[in-house]
């Protein structure tokens, strides 16, 4: 279990380095449109999303509906229904795990049980688990510590929410510096140029997460076949 913890801890540092920045921007964010550090702590525990926790902070702000906040929420994570498919099997052959693995299967979450790698004494539903943790733990931490630095410490907020997105990127060339195909990111790439264009900037998620699973089922085998060089290599 302490060779487990510490494989999940060393693989989820990097995480916690990008959170710093953008939990401690959410935070502030949130005592800046009047809520203290533990509602800050309360959102991201129960909602966990760090977009649509950004989102939200504009929609506290103008008493926007909860029906409109319900579609927004359900528009704007709709990724993650394609992020749970591709762990039913494993997630469910963890037991009663599972539910607390689907709970947290953030972006980074995600991106970190698609990079595990079997290692000598290395028990992985537990690695799942600690690392799902100790990310989950960051983001609530940061984000509490942000709004108490907000509340002490004035801030010029301007640009500050652009945090999440330097997050993702930071994430996507991680990725790519040690996949062994980089064609699901081209796709992803293209598909989102493409939907980008044809639906506008606020609509092309969903669509685009479409197109891009599809390509990537109907492409598996050539997409799977320079991993598969590599681990018999």
């Amino acid at each position: 279990m302490k060779k487990t913890f510490i494989y999940a801890l060393r693989h989820s540092l990097p995480i916690f380095i990008s959170f710093i920045p953008v939990g401690i921007a959410y935070g502030v964010l949130m005592q800046n449109a009047g809520y203290d550090f533990i509602w800050t702590g309360a959102c991201s525990i129960f909602v966990l999303a760090g977009s649509l926790q950004f989102l939200m902070i504009t929609f506290f702000a103008g008493g926007v509906s909860l029906i409109t906040v319900a579609v927004m929420a359900l528009l704007l994570n709709s990724r993650h229904i394609f992020y749970g498919l591709s762990f039913i099997e494993k997630f469910r052959s963890f037991g009663a795990w599972r539910f607390f693995l689907i709970y947290s299967l953030t972006d980074e979450n995600y991106s970190l049980h698609c990079a595990y790698k079997h290692e000598d004494g290395i028990n992985e539903k537990y690695a799942y688990v600690f690392s799902a943790a100790l990310t989950v733990f960051y983001w609530i931490a940061l984000s509490m510590l942000g709004a108490l630095i907000g509340s002490f410490i004035p801030f010029d907020i301007a640009g500050i929410d652009f945090a999440l997105t330097a997050l993702f990127i930071v994430i996507l060339l991680d990725q790519m510096k040690g996949a062994p195909n980089r064609l699901p990111a081209v796709i992803a790439f293209a598909s989102s140029v493409v939907c980008i264009l044809i639906f506008g900037a606020d609509s092309f998620i969903l669509p685009s997460l479409i197109i891009t699973v599809a390509l990537l089922t109907l492409l598996r085998s050539r997409i799977e076949a320079p991993r598969q060089e590599q681990e018999d290599s």
